[in-house]
């Protein structure tokens, strides 16, 4: 008996560092790219340039993010990026939308709810042409009413939004509307702080997904005060007479600033991302 259970004890040992090797490598995996991107932007132009790259910078050159200041309006381009991305988190929080097709009971609910989800696979190439004649003919082009407006709807959202809702208990509804109150205030101070969690998680997927956007914002904008971040980068490669290998550097300063904020907001709003991946319930 106390062979078994040396040997149990060994044999969870083992596992238990099976899969803590496994997680250290699989986290390495994920965050080198990241710890390269920083590193590198630290880096001198002569170091950038050995032939045998150094994982840890021999001179640490801050000058590295002001020359990317300097060469491009980059507090511009981070003013049209969070304008940009913060117009399009509002209004894809559909929440009217959500609550609707969750607790309504209206003819054809089912089919608009069916033509929600097909829009969902419905690729963006589709759907790019005739929304960029629409903005033409509207003279929105190098406008933010072209960079926000057509993101206005987001038919994941909903979707995402209606399964939360539903997964409420309907007699806290039904107790509600029997002490007399609106739809208004079901959706938004008993449905809203119950489902709080997964409403901040499509904000903060939505965000990120906006902040990251770049075939939109080049195509739709044309001049340099309507440029953002990831277009803007890209104008930085281009700026420095099209040897960008000499100035990687400063390619990837300009990087690690614009996903500093996406840090940020994920640092702060994990809790509730967990907190909804956790408790996510489909009907």
């Amino acid at each position: 008996m106390r062979d078994n259970r040396m040997a149990g004890q060994r044999n969870r040992k083992l596992m238990y560092a099976g899969r803590l090797a496994l997680a250290v490598i699989v986290t390495a995996l994920l965050f080198f790219p990241v710890y390269w991107l920083i590193v590198s932007s630290l880096k001198t132009q002569q170091e950038m340039r050995l032939a045998v790259p150094t994982f840890w910078p021999q001179t640490f050159s801050w000058s590295n993010y002001a020359e990317a200041f300097r060469i491009i309006p980059y507090a511009r381009f981070f003013g049209n990026t969070l304008l940009m991305s913060a117009g399009i988190v509002v209004l894809q929080l559909a929440l009217l939308a959500a609550f609707a097709f969750a607790t309504g009971s209206f003819r054809g609910k089912e089919v608009l709810f069916f033509l929600v989800l097909a829009a969902m696979i419905v690729p963006d190439q589709v759907t790019f042409v005739p929304v960029y004649v629409m903005m033409s003919k509207l003279n929105w082009l190098d406008t933010f009413w072209a960079l926000i407006i057509p993101h206005g709807a987001s038919a994941y959202g909903i979707f995402l939004l209606r399964q939360a809702f539903k997964s409420v208990n309907n007699d806290v509804l039904e107790a509600a509307r029997v002490d007399g109150e609106g739809r208004l205030t079901l959706l938004y101070r008993i449905l809203l702080p119950m489902k709080m969690p997964t409403v901040v998680t499509l904000a903060v997927l939505q965000f990120i997904s906006a902040w990251n956007s770049y075939f939109w914002p080049l195509i739709m904008t044309n001049s340099k005060d309507m440029r953002v971040l990831t277009v803007g980068i890209s104008m930085l490669r281009d700026s420095i007479a099209g040897d960008e290998a000499l100035y990687f550097h400063i390619i990837m300063a300009a990087s690690v600033m614009a996903i500093v904020p996406i840090v940020i907001l994920f640092t702060f709003m994990q809790k509730h991302i967990v907190s909804a991946m956790a408790n996510s319930t489909f009907k």
